[in-house]
C-alpha cells in the first residue's frame, strides 16, 4: 500500500511555494508514450522533515527503507489540469532516484480557492542511474522552466552533488546566499561545541603549529573540526562555499547586533513596528524583546537574519518588492530621526572602507603561503645536513621576492585607498520628517533618507530621484564622460516593483554612487530630492570596487597540470624516502641520519623553486606590457591571453572612430523621401519640424558656456547653426521648470518664424528603449513633441501613413555603406495636458514620421591590420554592438571580419503572439551594385531565390539582440550552433553582452573582450580577459586597461601571452628533468652509501637554474658554465678535485665523459626538435589514430560539418516543431564531465 497524507489548502499552498520549476522538468507530450525506466509500485518510505531556503525546499534524507518506483502518467494529467481553472483532484506527487537517493518535490499546482482538501501519495519517483539516463530514457522530451540553455536539471544536480560528498543536513542547516547573482554561495550553519575546541587547542599544541596552519589553509577542516552541524537559526559560525567550479570555502563568525544603546523611548513598546515601513527586513530581523539582530558580513556586505523567512538576507539597500507609489509615499518626506537612527546601526555606515593594510599582515599572510612553508623547511633540513650556501642563496632569493610582492601589494592597496577615500568625506543635505532640513556626513546616509540635491556635487550612494531633473556625469561606471539626464520615478498606482514597471530600463531614475550630478533643476523651483537606494558596499562604486577586492578566480588548465605533476612527484619522492629508508637502515646509519637522509629525498624530486620559476614569463611579460602602455591588475591572466581563441568587440570607439559626422538628411514628403539635404557644402536646413527637431531633441546641456553632451547630439546640433541659451525672467511657460533650456536661431541660420524653442521635459535615451523623447514649447506657439532614436524603433511610433513606404529599403541603402542612421519624429501636444503628469507611453503614440538623419562613423586605421592578422593567427572574431544590424554587418565587412567570398546569413526571431509560437527565420545577404546610388558602393540586399551551390564556403550568422534573446528562450538547442558561426551580433544591451560572452565560455572557447568602456563593463569582466581602451574608474575591474585607444593592444597582449605561457611550459620541463635527473643521480649514490658534495649540489641548483628564466642571460651563463665543467673536467688541479668531491680519473675516461655526454645532448636535441616539437608529426598521430579534440566548440564544428541541412537558409521554423523548442536542450559540458563520477 502506498502511503498517503492529507493536507489543508492553506498548508499546502505554503509548502508549494515557489517550486513550480521543479515541477517543470517532468515529461511532456514530445517526450515517449512509454519509457524504458522500471515500474513498480512503492511499498513504503519514511521522511524527514522538509527545510526552506530562500524559495526552494531541498529533500531530505531518506529512511532506511527503500521503496520501489513506477512512473505514472503524469504528462497527461499536467496537460489537463495545469491549465485549466477548475477544481482538480491532485494526483501522487512524483519525484526522481538517482544513484539510490531519492528527490521529491511538490510543486505549486493549486492556485487559492480553487479545491478545498487535496491527497498526496507520497510514491511515483523515477529510478535510474545518472542524470543522462534520466534525459536519454525519457527522448529529451523534458520541459525547463530555465530560459538558458545551461541544463534543465541544474539544481537538481547540486542536490546530488551535496549529498554524494555526505552532505546530509538537517532542517533549516543550509541554504543559498544571493541567489541567482553573480556572488551566489551556499551557506551552512554550525555550533561551535567546547570539546570540540579543547581537543584542537591540544592538537595545535602537540603539532607545533601544523593544525593552525592546516587550519588557516583549509576552512572547512576548522569549522569542521571545531564545530557540528545545526539550523541556521541556531549557528553561532556560518560556513560558506561559493557555487561555481572553484568551491572555495570561509568561514564567518555571526555577530549580534544590539539596539539597547537607542534611546530608551525606544524600547517602551517593542511590540510595535520599529520603522515606518512594516515589512521592511529591518523589521522582521529585531527579535523581540531582547531587541537583538544576529548578522554576518561576507565580502564587504553585511546579512541580517530574517526572523520571519528564516534565512539571511542583504540589508543596506531599500526592498526590491517596493512600489513606486510606496517609495513616494513612505520616503517621501524624510524618515524620523528615530527610524534613522534604528536603520544606521544595523545597515552599518554608509562607507566604501578599503583600509590599507599594514605591512606586517601582508607578510605574515605571503609567508603562510604554501609554497614558502615547503621552502621553510627545505632551509631548516639543508642548516641540519650543513647545506648553508644553497640554504642561504635561497633565503635571500626568498625574501626578495617577499619583498616584492609585499610591495606591490601594498601599493595596490594604497592606489585602492585612494581612490575611494573621498566618498567617505562628503557633506550632504538631508530632510527629516522631524527635523527639517539638515547637513550630515554622508557616512552617516542610511536608506530611506530624502536628499536634497545641488549642482555640481558627487553622489555619495545610489539614489532614487523623485523630484526635479539631473544631469549626471557617469563616466566613472560607463568609461564613457557623457552627460546624462535623469528624470523622477513617476508616481504610478498598483503593487508593481518600481525596477520592473513600465518599458525600458530603472536605471534611468537611479543616481548612481560616484557619478557627479552636473545639473539639477527642480520643478518650478522646487528643491530636487533623491531617496537613498542604497548604501556603502552595495551602491554601484562598492560593487566596482568589490570586484577588485574579490575579483572573480581564474581557472587555467596549466595550474591544474602542474598540482597533477607535483602530486605526482611526491608520490615518487615516496619511493624514494622509501628505498633510502631501507638501504641506510640495512647499512647501519643512526636513525637521524636516516630521517635526514629521507627528507632530502622530498626537496630533491619536489624542487622548492618550480613554483616560482611558473611565474618569471608572467613577470617579464608584464613588465613589457607596460610599457607598451597596457596595464594589468591580475598578472595570472597573462597566461590565458596566450590561449585566446575568440575575441569580442565593440563597434564604436573600438573598431570605429569616437566622433561622427553629419553627412546629411532625408526629409520624408508624404509616401516618399525627398532629395538628401547634405551639410557638407555648408548650406543650412530649412525650417521645418524636422529642423526643430535637431535643435531640440538631444540630452545636451549649456555648463560654464559651454555645450557639453553625447558626440552625436553635438554634432547634430551643430549641423543646424543654432545656439543654447538658459531661460531668463522674460520667457516662462506654464509647467516649464524654472531654467529651461531654451535653442535659438543665430544670425546665420535660415528664416525662421520663431524666436526660440524650450525643452519643457525630457525622456532620456535608453539602450534598451532605442530611443529619446523631449516635449518642447515654440516662443508663443504650440506645445510639441519630438522623438529621435534607432529609424526601426521611431518608426513603429508613428501613424504608418506617414512613414514611407520606401522606408525599409532607403534604410538600407544607408545603413549598408556604414552609415549610421537616425529616425526622427513629432506630433502636436495639447496645450491642456500638465506635462509633468504625462507617461512615457502617453506622450510616444501618433507620432509624425519626419525623416532619416545620416552620420559618418569611419574606421579606425588600426582596425583593419589587427582583425587580419587575428584571423590570420586562426583567432576568430566577432563584434558586438549596439548599433544597427546593417551598419555592422558593412563594418564586419569593411573591417575584414567577413571576407567578400564569404556568406552573411540573417538570423530574425520572433516572440509568441496571440496563438503564433515562437518563430526564427533564416535569409542570406548577398551583395549587389546598386547603380542608382551616388557612389556605387557595394549594399547588402536580402536574397530571396538561391541556387543549390548557395551552402558552399564559409558563412556567418548575423542576428540582433532581441533575436538573442528570443533564441536563448525559445531555441535553446540551436543556440551552440548559431554561436559556432555567429559573427555580427547587434543592437546589443549591456546585459545580453555579458550573456553572449558567458554562452561563448560554454562552449569551451577562451574568450577575449575588448570595449572602450561604455557599456561593455559587464562582458569585459565576464570574459577571460577584458581590455578596456578606458581609463575611466569603471576600466579598473577590467583585468587589463590601454592606454593606446584602438585595438592594437589585443595582438600584443596575446603574444606576451603566449610567451609567458611557453617561458612557462619550458621552465616547468626543465626544472622537472633537472628534478629527476637529480633524484635517480642521488638514490643510484644512496646504494652505495653516497652522496653528492654540498658544492656538486649548489652548482646544480644554484648556477644553473636560477637564472634560466631569462633567455639571453641563461645562454651567456650556459656558454660559461660549459667551459668551467671542461675545465674543471681536465685542468687535473688537486686541490681543486679535493674542495669539490672529485675524484681524480684517467684522461681516457674523461674523453669517454665527454662523448657520452655529446651523444645525449644530440639524441636529446633531435627528439625535441624532430618529435617533440614537430607539430606536423603529431597532427599526423593524431589523425592516425582518430584523436579528435573534445572542446564543445570543436564537436560541434564536426557534428556541424557533417550536417547536409545546416545551415538552414531562407527558412522559418517554429518553436513547437521538433528539435527546434526547449524540449530538445543543451547540455552543459561541466555537467556532463562530472555525470560519470555520481
Amino acid at each position: 500500500m502506498c502511503s498517503s497524507v492529507s493536507f489543508p489548502p492553506t498548508q499546502l499552498l505554503s509548502i508549494c511555494e515557489g517550486i513550480w520549476e521543479s515541477l517543470c522538468l517532468f515529461p511532456t507530450p514530445r517526450g515517449p508514450a512509454n519509457s524504458a525506466l522500471s515500474r513498480r509500485i512503492c511499498s513504503q518510505m519514511s521522511w524527514a522533515g522538509r527545510h526552506r531556503a530562500g524559495n526552494e525546499f531541498f529533500p531530505s534524507k531518506l529512511g532506511t527503507e527503500r521503496p520501489a518506483w513506477k512512473q505514472p502518467p503524469l504528462g497527461q494529467w499536467l496537460r489537463e489540469n495545469t491549465v485549466s481553472q477548475e477544481p482538480a483532484e491532485i494526483p501522487p506527487s512524483r519525484g526522481w532516484l538517482v544513484g539510490g537517493v531519492q528527490f521529491a518535490k511538490y510543486g505549486h499546482m493549486l492556485r487559492e480557492g480553487v479545491c478545498s482538501r487535496a491527497s498526496f501519495n507520497l510514491e511515483d519517483c523515477y529510478r535510474v542511474n545518472s542524470f543522462s539516463q534520466l534525459e536519454r530514457e525519457s527522448g529529451g522530451g523534458w520541459a525547463c522552466s530555465h530560459s538558458t540553455w545551461t541544463h534543465p536539471f541544474r539544481k537538481v544536480r547540486e542536490e546530488w552533488n551535496r549529498f554524494s560528498m555526505g552532505d546530509h543536513f538537517e532542517k533549516g542547516q543550509h541554504a543559498l546566499l544571493n541567489e541567482g547573482e553573480e556572488n551566489e554561495m551556499e551557506i551552512f550553519g554550525y555550533r561551535t561545541q567546547s570539546c570540540r575546541k579543547t581537543l584542537c587547542l591540544a592538537g595545535s599544541i602537540f603539532s607545533f603549529g601544523i593544525l593552525p596552519l592546516v587550519f588557516y589553509w583549509k576552512p572547512a577542516w576548522h569549522v569542521w573540526a571545531n564545530c557540528i552541524p545545526c539550523s541556521l537559526q541556531e549557528a553561532d559560525v556560518v560556513l560558506l562555499r561559493t557555487t561555481d567550479e572553484f568551491q572555495t570555502y570561509s568561514r564567518k563568525k555571526v555577530m549580534w547586533i544590539c539596539l539597547s544603546a537607542l534611546n530608551s523611548a525606544f524600547r517602551l513598546n517593542p511590540d510595535n513596528p520599529f520603522i515606518t515601513d512594516e515589512e521592511s527586513i529591518i523589521n522582521r530581523a529585531i527579535r523581540k524583546p531582547d531587541l537583538k539582530v544576529r548578522c554576518i558580513k561576507v565580502q564587504k556586505i553585511r546579512y541580517v537574519w530574517d526572523n520571519l523567512e528564516g534565512q539571511f538576507q542583504k540589508i543596506g539597500c531599500l526592498e526590491d518588492w517596493l512600489s513606486s507609489a510606496k517609495i513616494h509615499l513612505k520616503f517621501g518626506s524624510g524618515l524620523t530621526t528615530e527610524e534613522q537612527e534604528i536603520r544606521r546601526l544595523i545597515c552599518g555606515p554608509n562607507t566604501i572602507d578599503v583600509e590599507i593594510t599594514p605591512i606586517w599582515k601582508l607578510l605574515i599572510k605571503e609567508v603562510l603561503n604554501p609554497f614558502y612553508v615547503f621552502q621553510l623547511f627545505s632551509v631548516c633540513l639543508w642548516f641540519s645536513e650543513d647545506y648553508k650556501e644553497y640554504a642561504f642563496a635561497i633565503i635571500i632569493m626568498s625574501i626578495i621576492s617577499i619583498t616584492l610582492t609585499v610591495y606591490d601589494l601594498r601599493e595596490q592597496s594604497v592606489k585602492l585607498h585612494r581612490l575611494v577615500e573621498a566618498h567617505n568625506n562628503i557633506t550632504v543635505s538631508i530632510y527629516g520628517k522631524n527635523a527639517g532640513v539638515q547637513e550630515l556626513e554622508s557616512r552617516f546616509l542610511v536608506p530611506g533618507d530624502l536628499l536634497i540635491l545641488g549642482n555640481k556635487v558627487q553622489m555619495p550612494c545610489d539614489a532614487i530621484l523623485l523630484d526635479g531633473s539631473c544631469v549626471v556625469n557617469e563616466g566613472m561606471l560607463t568609461g564613457e564622460s557623457i552627460p546624462v539626464t535623469k528624470t523622477p520615478l513617476p508616481k504610478m498606482e498598483g503593487s508593481v516593483p518600481w525596477r520592473t514597471q513600465g518599458e525600458g530600463e530603472y536605471k534611468r531614475h537611479v543616481l548612481f554612487c560616484g557619478t557627479e550630478v552636473i545639473q539639477a533643476k527642480g520643478a518650478c523651483s522646487s528643491a530636487v530630492k533623491a531617496v537613498v537606494l542604497q548604501t556603502g558596499f552595495n551602491t554601484a562604486k562598492g560593487d566596482l570596487v568589490r570586484s577588485i577586492l574579490y575579483p572573480r578566480p581564474v581557472s587555467f588548465k596549466l595550474y591544474r597540470d602542474a598540482i597533477r605533476f607535483l602530486l605526482c612527484l611526491v608520490g615518487t619522492a615516496t619511493i624514494g624516502m622509501i628505498y633510502t629508508l631501507c638501504v641506510y637502515v640495512l647499512s647501519g646509519e643512526t636513525p637521524g641520519e636516516v630521517v635526514k637522509k629521507a627528507l632530502d629525498v622530498i626537496t630533491i624530486a619536489v624542487p622548492p623553486a618550480l613554483p616560482a620559476a611558473l611565474t618569471t614569463g608572467i613577470m617579464y611579460a608584464q613588465r613589457r606590457l607596460k610599457k607598451r602602455g597596457i596595464f594589468c591588475i591580475s598578472p595570472q591572466r597573462i597566461n590565458v591571453c596566450g590561449q585566446l581563441n575568440l575575441v569580442c568587440f565593440d563597434k564604436t570607439g573600438t573598431l570605429t572612430r569616437d566622433g561622427l559626422d553629419v553627412w546629411g538628411v532625408m526629409p520624408c514628403d508624404g509616401n516618399g523621401f525627398r532629395e538628401v539635404h547634405s551639410f557638407t557644402s555648408g548650406r543650412t536646413l530649412p525650417w521645418g519640424p524636422l529642423c526643430a527637431a535637431m535643435t531640440c531633441c538631444h540630452s545636451l546641456i549649456l555648463l560654464d558656456g559651454t555645450i557639453q553632451g553625447d558626440p552625436l547630439d553635438l554634432k547634430m546640433f551643430e549641423a543646424t547653426t543654432w545656439e543654447m541659451v538658459v531661460s531668463g525672467d522674460d520667457f516662462h511657460l506654464k509647467g516649464a521648470p524654472g531654467c529651461a533650456m531654451v535653442v535659438k536661431p543665430c544670425g546665420t541660420s535660415s528664416q525662421v518664424p520663431v524666436e526660440g524653442i524650450a525643452v519643457l521635459h525630457q525622456f532620456p535615451f535608453s539602450s534598451v528603449l532605442q530611443r529619446m523623447t523631449v516635449i518642447v514649447q515654440e516662443m508663443g506657439g504650440d506645445q510639441l513633441v519630438f522623438m529621435k532614436g534607432a529609424p526601426e524603433r521611431v518608426a513603429s511610433f508613428c501613424q504608418p501613413e506617414t512613414v514611407p513606404t520606401s522606408f525599409v529599403s532607403e534604410l538600407q541603402i544607408y545603413t549598408t555603406q556604414g552609415f549610421r542612421v537616425i529616425g526622427l519624429a513629432y506630433k502636436k501636444l495639447e496645450m491642456d495636458h500638465h506635462i509633468s503628469a504625462l507617461m512615457r507611453e502617453q506622450v510616444e503614440s501618433d507620432l509624425i514620421f519626419l525623416g532619416l538623419l545620416i552620420l559618418e562613423n569611419r574606421l579606425k586605421e588600426e582596425t583593419k591590420p589587427v582583425l587580419e592578422e587575428l584571423i590570420s593567427a586562426r583567432i576568430r572574431t566577432v563584434m558586438i554592438t549596439g548599433d544597427n544590424l546593417q551598419t555592422a554587418i558593412t563594418v564586419a565587412r569593411k573591417s575584414g571580419m567577413v571576407s567578400e567570398s564569404q556568406k552573411v546569413i540573417l538570423i530574425e526571431a520572433n516572440e509568441t503572439t496571440g496563438s503564433s509560437s515562437a518563430s526564427i527565420s533564416w535569409k542570406l545577404l548577398e551583395e549587389k551594385k546598386h547603380i542608382a546610388y551616388r557612389n556605387q558602393d557595394n549594399y547588402i540586399n536580402i536574397r530571396e531565390e538561391i541556387s543549390d551551390n548557395s551552402k558552399e564556403g564559409s558563412y556567418h550568422f548575423a542576428l540582433n539582440g532581441k533575436s538573442f534573446q528570443v533564441i536563448s528562450q525559445h531555441f535553446s538547442s540551436l543556440l551552440p550552433k548559431i554561436l559556432m558561426n555567429g559573427t555580427i551580433f547587434a543592437r546589443m544591451s549591456p546585459g545580453q553582452k555579458s550573456s553572449l560572452v558567458e554562452e561563448f565560455q560554454k562552449l569551451d572557447y577562451f574568450v577575449g573582450m575588448c570595449g572602450d568602456g561604455a557599456n561593455d563593463c559587464g562582458a569585459l569582466k565576464m570574459a577571460h580577459v577584458g581590455v578596456s581602451l578606458s581609463e575611466q574608474e569603471a576600466s579598473v575591474a577590467s583585468p587589463f586597461t590601454s592606454k593606446t585607444p584602438n585595438i592594437e593592444c589585443v595582438p600584443h597582449l596575446i603574444k606576451e601571452g603566449r610567451a609567458a605561457l611557453v617561458t612557462s611550459f619550458c621552465m616547468f620541463k626543465y626544472m622537472a628533468l633537472y628534478s629527476m635527473i637529480q633524484y635517480v643521480g642521488v638514490l643510484l649514490l644512496y646504494w652505495e652509501t653516497n652522496n653528492l658534495s654540498n658544492y656538486q649540489f649548489l652548482f646544480q641548483d644554484l648556477a644553473i637554474t636560477t637564472i634560466i628564466g631569462v633567455t639571453n642571460i641563461f645562454v651567456l651563463v650556459l656558454v660559461v658554465q660549459l667551459s668551467v665543467c671542461l675545465f674543471i673536467l681536465f685542468a687535473d688541479i688537486p686541490e681543486l678535485y679535493r674542495c669539490l668531491d672529485l675524484l681524480c680519473t684517467p684522461v681516457l675516461w674523461r674523453v669517454y665523459i665527454v662523448i657520452m655526454l655529446s651523444s645525449n645532448f644530440v639524441v636529446s636535441l633531435v627528439m625535441e626538435e624532430a618529435i617533440i616539437e614537430n607539430r606536423a608529426l603529431w597532427m599526423t598521430v593524431k589523425r592516425c589514430f582518430g584523436y579528435q579534440s573534445k572542446s564543445q566548440y570543436r564537436i560541434w564544428q564536426r557534428a556541424l560539418a557533417n550536417d547536409p541541412s545546416w545551415p538552414p537558409i531562407n527558412q522559418t521554423s517554429y518553436s513547437d516543431m521538433p528539435g527546434c523548442g526547449r524540449g530538445v536542450s543543451y547540455s552543459n559540458p561541466v555537467f556532463e564531465s562530472n555525470e560519470d563520477q555520481l
